[in-house]
């Protein structure tokens, strides 16, 4: 066999090729196994949605299930007052396989339907796996399934959609909290106030958690009981549809948080004991159940499973017009640990045979499907571990992810915040920490996400200035604290996105430094939405400082989308000096200069860099972003001769650089 592309370009895989090529075999048999050695497509294998499930016919309708353990199943619903009929009876066909038959008027749009299934020594309630649509009654709070066809189905206006990825800058947002009213956003709310401000801010790509129907609103959407509905707490399937559309219509890329690493442990609501068989969709003994999240682990060896989750990718692309996938919780899908207690700290560590390989071959083949149902489809891994491959390419013996979630770069400031003085801050540490990457793989950096949002955490803007927000965010009636936190807010943002390889990400609010954590509705709040919700009144009031954060970020993302494939140009470092605090690097005729330093501005600091005239494009020190405006702008920096660098075709760039500031230039001569 062919040394793969991904060992060719490290060789420090090739102690563990048997391993990698391993791999890379195991997805190529199984794909062809299921597809029955290339005579259908992966496509085609991935397309249960149209099978199981309810559909309406030319001449009624038509319902599925699979569920090898049951011995009887019956429809029951608000059309036959919620008994078991034999008129709604399903037969047992092939495969484990059930099937009814109805006429057009046994059921009607609107009608709230549930399975009861009957097994060797019980029965019990289920909502269908594969439906497409689940309510909640307000009062009982009982989840039902339901029948949805409307007369007028939403028809998107923008049918081809081609996400730009130059570079994907994504706006992590969930519906429910999108509002800044104290209750459930809608999806409509979303597509009308909310869409608005994202487009303005410069954002190319939205990446919509919690779309999956979980019973808990409290999990974030990561408990998720019914895979193919979106929420029905956020309003109707149309309306989803007609969010994307219009997103689409403002070339914004739609993504969404998919969980495909666990499932909610509910026997009602989800696929917990679907038929009396506790293990139809999941792991038997000791892995069924994920130690850490108190949910249950899907069988990726099981072909059934396989089909049920390619489905599922391939659904959400072609029923919703969804751009990709973020997929969560990676890490745990790839370690039989969950990667719980293991450390990584060499490449030994990814091949030790800890690794789910069916897990493995599930998201390479994934991937493979995503890909070839949508070649633009976009697909990022939340992944901790640093598997080596996970964003290659499969044909190069990765598992064809097209970015990894660099989720090293929040940990580090989150780190740095909390237990380093400022004048501990070292320049080098940083400017490593944000290059650390793979070179064969594009990653998504980000300075904080949702997670550093939830309680029990705290946002970079909360670690930064605390209390002082609550008295001192007025403009006027800013402290110490709050200058420096706001500073320092615009200078690690301006750091994580102007060194990325890919992409960059924000959590919806965080751009202007939304104050306090996110805490849903449960009991221990009185249910109160309080903290659930996005305040973007104080962003909005133009007496308060929010906005100088906002303003900063929309101007620095018009300059990382100025410059042609900005990601893809190589990011050189000019200069640091940890003593100083100071850190310099460029790509292509831009340069990025740091000066961390609390206390000290310097003079005159020099850089060496090519010969030319170089204008500041972008100062986190401009008064318009609340800094102190101690640099003029206006002025253009002409580089200075110097004979010792003349055959490196050097010279000094001389600059002005007060503490705590930082500064983008631009060659234009």
């Amino acid at each position: 066999m062919e040394t793969l592309n991904l060992i060719k370009n490290d060789p420090w895989l090739e102690p563990y090729e048997d391993a990698i090529n391993g791999r890379h075999q195991h997805a190529l048999d199984k794909e062809a196994e299921l597809t029955n050695k290339g005579k259908q497509t992966l496509s085609d294998f991935a397309s249960g949605y149209l099978y199981f499930g309810l559909h309406r016919t030319a001449d009624g309708w038509i319902f599925r299930e699979w569920a090898p353990n049951a011995t009887q199943i019956f429809i029951v619903g608000t059309f036959n007052d919620w008994k078991e009929q034999k008129k709604y009876s399903l037969k047992r066909k092939n495969n484990g396989n059930w099937e009814v038959k109805l006429p057009a008027d046994a059921i009607k749009h609107g009608d709230l339907y549930k399975l009861i299934v009957h097994w060797e020594g019980g029965c019990g309630e289920r909502i269908p796996a594969w439906a497409t649509r689940v309510v909640q009654d307000e009062q009982t709070k009982i989840f039902s399934a339901q029948v949805w066809n409307p007369e007028k189905p939403y028809k998107a206006k923008k049918r081809a959609f081609k996400p730009s990825t130059d570079p994907l800058l994504i706006y992590e947002c969930h519906i429910g909290m999108a509002q800044k009213e104290e209750k459930v956003g809608t999806y409509n709310e979303f597509r009308e106030k909310t869409l608005p401000r994202i487009a303005k801010a410069g954002y190319n790509c939205i990446q919509i958690m919690a779309i999956q129907e979980h019973p808990y609103y409290g999990s974030f959407g990561y408990h998720v009981s019914s895979f193919f509905a979106a929420s029905s707490r956020f309003g109707t399937p149309d309306e989803l549809k007609q969010l994307i559309d219009t997103a689409h219509g403002l070339g914004i890329a739609v993504i969404m948080d998919i969980v495909h690493s666990h499932a909610v442990k509910n026997e009602v609501e989800g696929l917990g004991n679907f038929a009396g068989d506790p293990n139809q969709y999941f792991y038997p003994g000791g892995r069924r159940e994920h130690p850490a999240w108190d949910s249950l682990c899907f069988d990726y060896g099981k072909n059934e499973v396989i089909h049920f989750l390619l489905s599922n990718c391939k659904y959400w692309l072609e029923e919703y017009g969804f751009d990709g996938f973020r997929f969560d919780g990676v890490t745990s899908m790839l370690y039989y640990s969950h990667g719980l207690g293991e450390a990584f700290c060499n490449y030994g560590d990814y091949f030790n045979g800890h690794q789910d390989d069916n897990a493995i071959c599930y998201l390479t083949l994934a991937n493979k499907l995503i890909h070839e149902v949508n070649p633009k489809a976009l697909t990022i891994a939340e992944e901790v571990s640093g598997m080596p491959g996970l964003a290659a390419k499969v044909e190069d013996g990765g598992y064809g992810f097209d970015y990894r979630m660099a989720m090293n770069i929040p940990d580090y400031w989150i780190k740095t915040i909390k237990e380093k003085i400022d004048e501990d801050w070292k320049p080098s540490s940083m400017f490593w920490e944000v290059t650390n990457r793979r070179k064969d793989e594009k990653t998504i950096s980000y300075a904080e996400s949702h997670d550093q949002a939830l309680v029990g955490d705290k946002t970079i803007i909360f670690r930064l200035i605390d209390a002082d927000m609550y008295w001192h965010m007025q403009k006027g009636d800013e402290n110490y604290t709050v200058n420096r936190g706001i500073a320092l807010h615009k200078m690690i943002r301006m750091l994580t996105a102007t060194t990325i390889n890919g992409g960059y990400l924000n959590f919806m609010g965080n751009e202007f430094g939304h104050p306090e954590w996110i805490d849903f509705p449960r009991e221990g709040n009185d249910w109160s939405c309080k903290y659930a919700r996005r305040q973007w009144d104080l962003v909005d009031n133009k007496n308060l400082t929010y906005h100088y954060m906002a303003d900063f970020d929309a101007d620095m993302l018009k300059i990382i989308k100025s410059v042609k494939a900005f990601q893809a140009t190589p990011v050189q470092e000019i200069w640091h000096n940890d003593n100083d605090q100071v850190l310099a690097y460029m790509r292509k005729d831009y340069v990025f200069v740091f000066n961390f330093n609390p206390k000290q501005s310097f003079t005159d600091y020099g850089f060496l860099v090519s010969p030319g005239t170089y204008e500041v494009v972008l100062n986190t020190d401009n008064p318009a972003y609340g800094g102190n405006g101690f640099a003029d702008d206006t002025v253009k920096h002409f580089t200075v001769a110097d004979p010792l660098y003349e055959k490196e075709k050097k010279e000094w760039l001389k600059l002005y650089i007060p503490a705590r500031t930082a500064v983008i230039l631009k060659k234009t001569k």
